[in-house]
């Protein structure tokens, strides 16, 4: 995670900003815009495997959502702009999001059902900042995949070993599950959802 410039800038001026076409992701934390590792190895494999498995689950049970390939979702606040992992949006829900259509940019919770990060070497950002960030923003369902074991041990437990945590926004605030090795994975939005923590991460 490289920090681009250091003069904080507005969510549109970064927008503006970002180049169509780049071999690098990029972030805006706090005003700052950041370049975030782009998805290599066991790190694209889990998010595309998890693309498809909540795909075909969404699909399975008739659900009108999706999951784009590219998205920017808004802080509250409007001084950051995430580029998650996965997410799963509400088709019906955009005709309220003013900039889906010329920018996949959201702005709403309740465009969004389930918002999935997985975990990098910058593990903070997604333990920390952005669930403080989805959980203003209303979002039902936030999943850290920690495949890596990366998670501080208050996170992810002494010894550390991969983990999926589950968050279900329950009166305003996630309500965090933990969910380890054989463990069948529970999505308050996709019940459904037949996995382990095993299939997702693989060998």
């Amino acid at each position: 995670m490289i920090q681009i410039l250091q003069q904080p800038i507005t969510f549109d001026e970064f927008i503006e900003w970002l180049p169509s076409v780049s071999e690098c992701r990029y972030e805006l934390h706090r005003g700052v815009i950041v370049e975030m590792p782009k998805l290599r190895g066991k790190h694209s494999k889990v998010s595309g495997n998890l693309a498809y498995d909540l795909g075909t689950a969404i699909r399975q049970a008739n659900l009108p959502y999706f999951i784009p390939k590219e998205c920017i979702v808004r802080s509250l606040d409007g001084n950051s702009g995430y580029e998650p992992d996965v997410i799963v949006l509400d088709e019906p829900a955009l005709i309220d999001e003013s900039n889906w259509e010329s920018g996949s940019i959201i702005t709403l919770g309740k465009s969004i059902k389930i918002i999935v990060e997985v975990v990098s070497s910058n593990w903070r950002d997604d333990y920390f900042m952005k669930l403080g960030e989805y959980e203003a923003l209303g979002i039902p369902e936030y999943w850290i995949v920690d495949y890596a074991a990366l998670g501080g041990r208050r996170f992810i437990g002494n010894p550390k070993q991969p983990t999926i945590t589950i968050g279900q926004l329950v009166d305003g605030e996630y309500e965090l599950q933990q969910f380890k090795v054989s463990d069948r994975l529970f999505s308050p939005t996709l019940s459904n959802l037949m996995l382990t923590v095993e299939q997702i991460f693989g060998s």
